[in-house]
């Protein structure tokens, strides 16, 4: 008996014209950008393109994962997260200590722990279930052409501006200094609780998963092929690890590490000024740094050109899948959703010092309490933020695809 090939889909798997456009941009704007400015801005570029990659392939949503627990108690997305945490706490713990990386000064985000950080994470959390992802799923999503998350990020950066106008009055409320797990239990001791703390979150997933279905929900099927790795989908596992390595190499190339949603209030901030407006008495941006950042080209900025290759990334990765296809018949509710879940994610995670990324990842890889805090705050937030769901989306709660 003779067997027939069919072929692939057109643009699956191979360099169509689409994805050559993505991978021409990805690396002719690095070497633009290294160029002009400096070389490790051109090498950040390519790091958020492979973030860009691994999140679309692994489909690696935090919001789809909080989610599906709330909902289903599943916890196979939640267990990737402990996974990813965890081999990120054993590679920074070491170098944060020694404040070096290959002879450069390196830092973490280690933030105050206070009234602003519960409010804005829970704030943040809502704003994951109507906007429909979180900071790194509207990037993700939006660069793997899905037009309600281009609403989403358009609001998102709105939402940040208008946190940076009441930030100092956040900042006046009762707050502990920051501290990490590190200043309490040093280096070996830190990693250790951190350890035991995954394990615990891990752990209470699977018996909660259990007592509701009786056992564990089984991975997907692998695609059976050798372009799986070009394709997707990835394991979520293998999304786990490429995350905690790109952070890594991030904290290596920037000195710090990954984080997102300070260029969101950068970008917003720079188009209000452009219409007239004045956002240099605001608190937020009287630091130095900030300060510098509203007179520089926004290419200057770490977080921005790394955000710019994360959507490079994954439009890149959605093409060689074949699933770049920009719907923009979006119901009304699903508008407004993404409209008022976008403003509660920008404005959130101004007043939490950052958001799934920079407070929860980049914070909990630090060692900073404030990203445990946040934790529990966003997933608060997720939980009330799935009650209001059914009041813009008609639907069973699990999503289709777990990318946002």
């Amino acid at each position: 008996m003779s067997t027939v090939t069919r072929p692939s889909p057109p643009g699956i798997g191979r360099f169509s014209p689409r994805a050559w456009i993505a991978a021409i941009a990805l690396l002719v704007g690095s070497l633009a950008i290294g160029t002009l400015f400096e070389s490790r801005q051109g090498w950040l570029m390519l790091v958020g393109g492979a973030l860009g990659i691994v999140l679309y392939h692994a489909s690696f949503g935090f919001t789809s994962a909080w989610r599906v627990f709330i909902t289903e108690r599943r916890g196979r997305g939640l267990r990737a997260q402990m996974v990813m945490l965890a081999l990120a706490v054993v590679l920074f713990f070491p170098v944060l200590a020694s404040e070096t990386l290959f002879g450069h000064p390196v830092r973490g985000f280690v933030s105050p722990i206070g009234v602003s950080v519960i409010v804005g994470a829970f704030l943040f959390g809502i704003g994951m279930q109507l906007g429909g992802g979180c900071a790194s799923g509207t990037l993700f999503t939006a660069g793997g052409g899905n037009a309600r998350m281009m609403i989403t990020l358009t609001f998102f950066i709105v939402g940040s501006v208008i946190g940076t106008a009441h930030f100092a009055w956040w900042q006046s409320l009762p707050a502990f200094e920051p501290m990490s797990m590190r200043d309490l239990f040093g280096t070996g001791g830190g990693i250790a609780a951190s350890l035991a703390l995954f394990a615990a979150i891990a752990a209470v997933t699977v018996a909660m998963e259990k007592r509701r279905h009786g056992q564990l929900e089984a991975a997907p099927a692998a695609v059976p092929n050798g372009k799986r790795w070009l394709t997707g989908p990835w394991p979520i596992l293998a999304g786990a690890i490429g995350l905690a390595l790109l952070n890594f190499l991030t904290l290596a190339l920037a000195g710090r590490p990954w984080g997102i949603t300070s260029a969101f209030a950068l970008w917003g901030a720079k188009v209000f000024q452009a219409l007239g407006g004045d956002v240099t008495s605001w608190g937020y941006w009287q630091s130095p740094g900030r300060a510098a950042s509203l007179d520089a080209s926004v290419f200057s900025d770490v977080t921005t050109v790394m955000n710019i290759g994360i959507m490079l990334g994954a439009g890149l990765a959605a093409t060689l899948a074949g699933r770049f296809a920009p719907n923009f018949r979006i119901p009304l509710r699903s508008v407004l959703a993404a409209m008022i879940g976008g403003i509660f994610l920008g404005y959130g995670a101004r007043l939490a010092f950052g958001c799934n990324i920079g407070a929860y990842f980049s914070g909990i890889a630090s060692g900073s309490l404030h990203g445990w805090l946040w934790l529990i705050a966003a997933f608060a937030g997720n939980m009330l933020g799935v009650k209001l769901r059914p009041l813009f989306f008609p639907g069973p709660a699990r999503p289709v695809a777990a990318s946002c």
